[in-house]
């Protein structure tokens, strides 16, 4: 069964909170896979992410104001900063009707295309953490292809910039579903 943006957000919040749940309040200086960020800045700007999304479904027009080391915007113990946002997306996202309009940064859009990059950002930063915290995970092969089905649409000189995503890497011969999809993201799928 195809995924809706609305079931790709909400598995993705749950996919992603698992992994913060599992290891975040002791290891978050550890490096990721995103250059120049430790853990801690991806759970920043998963956070800010998150938070800045919740804020316009809820009415507000938000700035999003990204940080150089998004680290810097979790504050306290990072498990329980990141509970407080999840709750709150879930409890927002829930009952919405992904048709209704609503003005957004990138113009007027239904919910539903507003919610599609950031519950594929949930996955592929939810693996970054896992690899953070040297846990390995594996990626739903819905939301796989929910996130094909969002970024095969994005030019490939937009989609492979500094901003998206690096180079496709070539993935080993005996590698996963997860561990390809990682790959075609321009990273490395072993620790």
């Amino acid at each position: 069964m195809q995924w809706t943006s609305g079931v790709a957000y909400v598995t993705g919040l749950d996919f992603f909170d698992e992994v913060v749940r599992a290891n975040a309040s002791e290891n978050c200086n550890r490096p990721s896979p995103c250059a120049g960020w430790t853990a801690l800045d991806v759970l920043g700007h998963v956070g800010m992410a998150v938070e800045f999304g919740t804020r316009l479904l809820q009415g507000e027009q938000p700035t999003w104001k990204p940080l150089e080391l998004p680290g810097n915007a979790v504050l306290g113990d990072p498990g329980q900063w990141w509970t407080t946002k999840v709750g709150s997306a879930r409890d927002t996202v829930h009952g919405l009707d992904l048709a209704t309009e609503v003005d957004s940064p990138m113009g007027r859009r239904s919910i539903g295309q507003g919610l599609s990059f950031p519950a594929v950002d949930l996955f592929i930063h939810g693996w970054d953490l896992a690899w953070s915290f040297g846990r390995t995970v594996e990626i739903p092969d819905e939301a796989i292809a929910f996130a094909h089905q969002v970024l095969d649409q994005i030019p490939t000189q937009q989609l492979r910039s500094p901003q998206i995503f690096g180079a496709e890497i070539n993935p080993p011969a005996e590698a996963t579903t997860t561990q390809r999809f990682i790959a075609w993201t321009g990273r490395n799928p072993l620790h």
